[in-house]
C-alpha cells in the first residue's frame, strides 16, 4: 500500500500546477484568475525545483507546459469555442508524451520495476489510448450537445475513467508481477 502511496505523491507534484488551476476555478468561476494561478505555480514550482538540483520528471514538464501554452492561449483568445477543445488538445498532448516507452516506470516500486518493465510499458500506452479517447470523447460532446451536458460530461468521464484504469493498472500488475515473482522463487527452489 506504501508503493501505491509514493505513486500517487509523485503524479500529485507532476499535475501539481494543473490541480492549482482546477481549484482556482472551482472557487473563483474565473479562467482568468485559474490560469494565471496556474501558470504562476508552475513556474514557482519548477525554479523551485531548479534551485535545489532535483531532477524534473517528463510528466512535470509537461504539465508545465500545458498550463502555460494553454492558459495563455485562453488570455489571449478570450473565446468559448477554443476554451471548448482546449481539454482534446490537452489530452492529445498528453496521449503523446504518454507513448514514450517507460513514462510510467517513476511512478512503480523497485519490485515492478525488476519483475514487471514490459508490463508497465503496456500499460503506459493504454494511459496513451485513454488518453486519445479522452480527448475525441469531449469534442465530439462539446459539439454535439448543449453546454449543461458538456459541463456534466467534463466532470463526470474523464475522472472516472481515471480512476477505472488506474483501478485496473494496479490490480493488473499487483497480480502479473506477483505471479512472476512465484515463477520466479519456484524456479531458484527447484535448481
Amino acid at each position: 500500500m506504501k508503493s501505491l502511496f509514493n505513486a500517487g505523491a509523485f503524479f500529485l507534484l507532476d499535475m501539481l500546477s494543473t490541480f492549482v488551476f482546477v481549484i482556482v476555478f472551482a472557487v473563483t468561476g474565473n479562467i482568468y484568475y485559474a490560469t494565471a494561478a496556474g501558470i504562476g505555480f508552475g513556474v514557482a514550482q519548477v525554479a523551485v525545483m531548479l534551485m535545489m538540483k532535483r531532477k524534473i520528471d517528463l510528466m512535470q514538464w509537461m504539465s508545465l507546459g500545458l498550463v502555460i501554452v494553454f492558459g495563455t492561449a485562453t488570455l489571449l483568445t478570450k473565446n468559448a469555442e477554443f476554451i471548448k477543445l482546449k481539454p482534446s488538445l490537452i489530452y492529445i498532448a498528453v496521449g503523446l508524451v504518454m507513448l514514450k516507452p517507460g513514462w510510467m516506470t517513476r511512478y512503480m516500486p523497485p519490485i515492478v520495476q525488476e519483475n514487471g518493465s514490459d508490463i508497465v510499458t503496456v500499460y503506459g500506452y493504454l494511459w496513451s489510448a485513454l488518453m486519445f479517447a479522452t480527448a475525441a470523447a469531449n469534442a465530439y460532446v462539446a459539439y454535439t450537445y448543449d453546454t449543461a451536458t458538456y459541463a456534466w460530461f467534463l466532470g463526470v468521464f474523464p475522472v472516472a475513467s481515471k480512476i477505472a484504469l488506474f483501478a485496473a493498472t494496479y490490480l493488473g500488475l499487483r497480480i502479473l508481477v506477483r505471479r512472476r515473482v512465484i515463477a520466479s522463487m519456484a524456479t531458484v527452489q527447484a535448481a
